[in-house]
């Protein structure tokens, strides 16, 4: 039986989810969520009274936070899995990537894609955020295939791959972070699910659509607190 996962195309937060059951031959049941006014409705209120996407039902068991939905599935379904690693340590350094992407996701909102998001250029102290780390990014990948070395994907790669993504939708300039370029540029050809999951569905327009969704809940999220 498939597991029911509420989603939105656009999201990095979703993207990684799907990656993750896509790599584990996991099989879901998509059900696209309009990030505005469908997050508000009493269907999706019921199964998830806080409203956030992704949300998954596994016969019953409802999960909400990809990273918290992404540990469940391998934890799971493939619990000997080097994508979720057992051991402590390698654990540990999964779990602190997934922790510096939550970093580099808010850096990426208030700088790359402000402009492009809402039509505001981004203040430049939160340029310079954004620099400092990516080039932490850069220098902490060195000359690794993936995040955590040279031997396993991890979910740690998927999460911040679906972060990033955005970059080559966008055409970013990486020249300043060669390390991460090769990261990211390697993975993404490697991965046979990537461009399904995280290219396709982009455009210029379905963004500013997005910002109008979300603009409205976030209206709406301010007016009922």
């Amino acid at each position: 039986m498939p597991i029911d996962i509420y989603s939105f195309n656009l999201s990095q937060f979703c993207r990684s989810v799907l990656m993750t059951a896509k790599h584990l031959n996991i099989d879901l049941n998509v059900i696209e969520v309009d990030p505005g006014p469908e997050q508000w409705s009493p269907e999706f209120l019921k199964v998830n009274p806080n409203h956030n996407l992704p949300t998954i039902n596994d016969n019953g068991f409802v999960l909400v936070e990809s990273r918290a939905i992404m540990q469940y599935l391998c934890n799971q379904y493939a619990p000997n899995s080097s994508l979720y690693p057992k051991e402590p340590k390698a654990r540990a350094q999964v779990d602190r990537w997934l922790f510096f992407d939550v970093t580099l996701i808010g850096s990426i909102a208030n700088s790359v894609m402000r402009k492009p998001f809402i039509g505001v250029d981004p203040l430049p102290e939160r340029v310079i955020a954004f620099k400092n780390n990516m080039k932490l990014l850069d220098e902490s990948i060195g000359n690794n295939h993936y995040l955590t070395g040279n031997e396993h994907l991890t979910i740690a790669d998927l999460a911040v791959l679906s972060t990033t993504a955005i970059f080559l939708n966008l055409g970013t300039d990486l020249s300043e972070y060669p390390n991460f370029k090769r990261w990211l540029t390697t993975l993404s050809q490697e991965l046979p699910y990537f461009a399904d999951i995280n290219l396709k569905n982009f455009s210029p327009e379905k963004l500013q659509e997005w910002a109008k969704s979300s603009q409205k809940y976030i209206n709406r999220k301010l007016n009922s607190s």
